[in-house]
């Protein structure tokens, strides 16, 4: 499969997922409501959603059952990338093109935005009828465990530290395994749930989500610190000096 093969793969998944989602969010024109339905419908190629939707059709379900429990997901996610953006955090003013959400709201409706689509991402798995009690259950325990300290937030925090202090390498993968891999692992989970995937199967997305995120991470970071070069460069040049 071609680069431009997984990009049209990963559209067309976004596209059938997107409606839903839209569907899952509160319509109120309330500030809270406006913040947070700019944050989650703000782009993004939906990978985790696209992870849980393929592994829940690799195990002989149809992609659509597993939607409330990518939903919440994403929901999860969109929180934590809102909170990121804060001043007190990475202070980024713009996010995916477009401002960051405390700078189209202010700080104090993003914050609650955040908050309030990491909640909801946990009242749309408990109220899921299709699902069983069992199966709302496990997913509650497992999102909470990949979003909480023991995950995304114990590795964001890893991260800040990191900032003023250099990391191994087994310092830096365990703070991507936390920070971008917990999730990911839930995504491929979630699909496994929702299929219904015996252990062994489940053990298999889970090696599998390992490696992705990992992959995914240091990727993300290699971008990250060549945009920031070229933005230096460009800089520098306009400023009429040669790049150090």
């Amino acid at each position: 499969m071609t680069m431009l093969d997984v990009e049209l793969s990963l559209r067309r998944s976004a596209d059938a997922f997107n409606g839903y989602l839209a569907e899952a969010l509160p319509q109120g024109e309330d500030v809270i409501s406006q913040a947070m339905r700019y944050s989650l419908e703000g782009g993004g190629k939906r990978v985790r959603p696209a992870l849980a939707a393929s592994f829940c059709e690799l195990f002989g379900a149809q992609a659509q059952r597993v939607y409330p429990l990518a939903a919440a997901l994403e929901m999860v996610h969109t929180y934590s990338l809102i909170h990121d953006d804060l001043p007190c955090m990475d202070d980024d003013d713009y996010r995916r093109g477009r401002f960051s959400c405390h700078r189209e709201f202010g700080e104090a409706a993003a914050l609650l935005a955040g908050d309030a689509l990491l909640t909801r991402a946990f009242q749309l798995i408990a109220e899921t009828e299709h699902y069983s009690a069992e199966v709302r259950c496990q997913a509650i325990v497992l999102l909470s465990r990949a979003a909480g300290a023991e995950g995304m937030i114990g590795g964001q925090w890893l991260d800040l530290q990191y900032e003023s202090v250099r990391a191994a390498r087994p310092q830096l993968e365990e703070m991507n395994r936390k920070k971008t891999g917990a999730l990911i692992a839930v995504a491929c989970q979630f699909g496994c749930l929702a299929a219904s995937a015996d252990e062994a199967q489940t053990e298999a997305a889970l090696r599998y989500a390992d490696a992705v995120g990992l992959l995914f991470q240091v990727t993300d970071d290699i971008l990250d610190a060549v945009g920031k070069q070229g933005k230096l460069q460009a800089r520098t040049r306009q400023a009429g000096r040669a790049p150090g």
